[in-house]
């Protein structure tokens, strides 16, 4: 119908050019405070007989973040080693898996050595292996230009085919949202050469930023660190989520008058093991944390130092440095709540159970004064209540004379007498009425709110409301038993880079926090001996060979934390043979590749045969149901 006015729509156009009116970019500095500290290092440098003073009460004195110093990291001992490895960051060089053996091997043989490569994780599942790892590496590396003309929907070049995104077609994605604000990395500007003009498909898929990096929403690299992190995260059975209660550390002092509760809010979020069973996952039910993710929208660092491995004490390097620090021990203090029941803070207290203002009795406050010296019942300006006097005459006198009310033909039928018995009542009842006729005119009328008054909810003595999260199974997943520490991992992400932050948090220093310990210094000294940091170096998503080397890395720290932890002896040595039985299977299968294939095809046989049997059972019960119904 509208075929005629087709010419009318002007067709879309590939920009000529760079955009005009460009903010400059904005500069890539990372803050770099490394503090640096010794476990027998004594804490009151003056005179033997010098009490240190607590790191509970040193925290507690920081009101606003300027206020943070140097004397704060170093009364918690936070030793930072910088540009570690994968072999530094993993406790245990053995869960890292030997990739260059994976990328040499073909598709065919990837294919086959896939299963052998699959470890028990502590759900009970099998973790992605060689198979998984190459089909990641091969989406990750393809350039963004042919990632952005698959997300933009652009015909790809003459004579190939749109690229296969697949799992990280939502990851490009989110990158062709942050190269509005962000120059690609990975691109060189290489002028077409004399004479030629270059295609417009091409000027339409290259990135063209149109803002300045500090003006980007935060919620777009949260999105691209969660959506990173899910191409390994899912196979190994989590998922990053916000919390649903805003993280805080919470910290008590330990005075023998009362105790003085604090706490420390935190904007990262947390990754969960997922439930494997299909009523948790409906119910919200997560389990963990495993690991925190710290994505800050900070982009005013000063220029640090030359050498790379120098610290830098601007403020700002050192408040960076403490949001990584309490988001790593908020998360300690939820894997620390495994087995535990919540206390409220200041429960038994005197200012959650005396009265306020000295036991006085009290009495009105705010409208209630009004209240008391007009006399009247109503509050003075309630919503709620009728209008004066004076207003409801002059609604009266300006309204008009009422018309005489219609007779409906059911009132009609029902004052004639029927041989049926009498018609059921028609008349309707009181609120209906009102809400018929409609209210009077100067009449306001608002629904009244089932709340609670705001001074009666005021006079209420009570403690502060709970903080776990209600929904939340609280383990310590992928903790080494019998430790004495928690190693936390922290997904750091600045600009448009990530890094891997492991903090190695004593169980003495959470008791200290808490106010459990019973000693907190001893001889002078950190009861805990310090608190260790070791941090990766920083990956530009951007650049596809850092994307795979943090992939690499990921992998590596889930395949750690979800590896299948044993609680007691027999479970150690259930998982020592399970171990050991799959590595002859191994074994077997490398030696005589031929059995292993028979193996495995009657094991398919075999369980083909249990299908079979339970598919009939199951019809031999549906038609029973069907009998019982007839």
């Amino acid at each position: 119908m509208f075929g005629n006015f087709a010419h009318l729509i002007p067709l879309a156009t590939a920009p000529q050019g760079p955009p005009k009116d460009v903010p400059p970019p904005t500069p890539v500095n990372f803050p770099r405070f490394y503090p640096q500290v010794q476990d027998d290092q004594q804490i009151a440098p003056g005179a033997a007989d010098e009490t240190p003073k607590s790191v509970v009460t040193l925290l507690q004195g920081i009101v606003r973040p300027a206020q943070l110093a140097i004397a704060h990291f170093e009364a918690l001992g936070v030793h930072v080693v910088p540009n570690s490895t994968a072999a530094d960051l993993i406790p245990d060089p053995s869960y890292i898996p030997d990739f260059a053996a994976w990328e040499e091997l073909s598709s065919d043989a990837a294919h086959e050595a896939n299963e052998s490569t699959r470890v028990t994780l502590v759900s009970g599942n099998r973790s992605p292996g060689c198979n998984t790892y190459l089909e990641r590496k091969r989406e990750l590396l393809f350039p963004n230009e042919t990632g952005y003309r698959t997300v933009r929907r652009i015909q790809p070049p003459k004579g190939q085919s749109h690229a296969r995104l697949g799992n990280c077609y939502e990851f490009f994605r989110q990158l062709d949202m942050l190269s509005n604000y962000w120059d690609d990395t990975s691109v060189v500007d290489q002028p077409a050469p004399e004479g030629e003009e270059e295609d417009k498909d091409a000027l339409a898929s290259k990135p063209r930023r149109t803002g300045a990096g500090n003006q980007m929403p935060p919620d777009f690299r949260q999105q691209m660190v969660q959506t990173f992190l899910k191409l390994v995260a899912y196979d190994f059975g989590c998922n990053t989520a916000p919390a649903r209660a805003e993280p805080r550390l919470h910290i008590t002092s330990r005075n023998s008058s009362s105790a003085r509760s604090s706490y420390f809010s935190s904007g990262c979020t947390f990754m969960y093991k997922t439930p494997t069973t299909r009523e948790e996952a409906r119910a919200g039910i997560v389990e963990g944390p495993v690991a925190a993710v710290s994505a800050r929208h900070s982009t005013g660092f000063p220029p640090p130092p030359e050498d790379p491995n120098e610290s830098s004490t601007d403020p700002d390097h050192v408040f960076d440095l403490g949001r990584e620090l309490v988001a790593a021990l908020v998360t300690a203090q939820h894997r620390a709540r495994e087995g535990r029941t919540e206390k409220r803070i200041g429960e038994g207290a005197w200012w959650c159970t005396k009265p306020r203002w000295g036991g006085g009795p009290g009495g009105p406050i705010g409208r209630e004064i009004e209240q008391q010296t007009s006399g009247d019942d109503t509050l003075v300006g309630d919503k709620d209540a009728p209008p004066p006097a004076a207003d409801a005459a002059v609604a009266t006198a300006a309204a008009p004379a009422e018309k005489p009310a219609k007779v409906s033909i059911s009132s009609r039928l029902a004052s004639r007498a029927s041989p049926f018995g009498p018609l059921p009542s028609t008349r309707l009842p009181e609120r209906e009425k009102e809400s018929s006729s409609g209210p009077a005119k100067g009449v306001k009328r608002l629904k009244k709110s089932g709340n609670m008054a705001m001074y009666d909810n005021y006079r209420m003595i009570r403690p502060p409301a709970l903080t776990w999260d209600k929904k939340a199974k609280y383990a310590a997943i992928g903790r080494a038993a019998g430790a004495e520490y928690d190693d936390i991992f922290v997904v750091s992400a600045l600009y448009h880079h990530i890094s891997i932050v492991r903090v190695r948090v004593p169980d003495q220093l959470m008791a200290v926090l808490e106010g459990r310990a019973e000693h907190e210094f001893e001889d002078g000294k950190r009861s805990w001996g310090k608190l260790e940091v070791r941090r990766s170096k920083w990956f530009d998503l951007f650049k596809p060979e850092d994307r795979v080397e943090a992939m690499k890395l990921v992998w590596c720290m889930m395949n750690w934390l979800m590896r299948a932890v044993p609680k007691d002896e027999e479970e150690k040595e259930k998982v020592d043979q399970n171990q050991e039985g799959e590595k002859d299977t191994k074994s077997e299968k490398e030696e005589n590749p031929a059995a292993a294939t028979l193996a495995g095809s009657q094991d398919a046989v075999e369980q083909a045969k249990d299908e079979d049997k339970q598919e009939a059972k199951d019809e031999v019960k549906q038609e029973d149901v069907e009998m019982q119904n007839a």
